[in-house]
């Protein structure tokens, strides 16, 4: 799968570096620099985001078609 350019806010970023940091720590009793967590965060942005946004887009594409049909479920009949 192709690599997306996937640009996060600069406040989004930070708090998912942290929230790197927390996991490693309470999880595996490991500290884990900055430099680490940003390094992580790359690779799941690059490597694993694709498919859990390609997720996204066909469960939205599912649930658009299930409101379409219930769109044509409204359609009157003429006489």
């Amino acid at each position: 799968m192709p690599k997306m350019e996937i640009e996060l806010k600069k406040e989004v970023r930070e708090e998912l570096i942290e929230s790197i940091k927390r996991y490693f720590w309470s999880a595996r009793d490991e500290e884990m620099t900055r430099l680490g967590a940003e390094l992580l965060l790359d690779f799941i942005v690059n490597e694993i985001g694709p498919y859990l946004y390609n997720r996204g887009i066909e469960d939205s594409y599912k649930y658009m078609n299930e409101r379409i049909e219930d769109l044509l479920g409204l359609e009157k009949r003429p006489r």
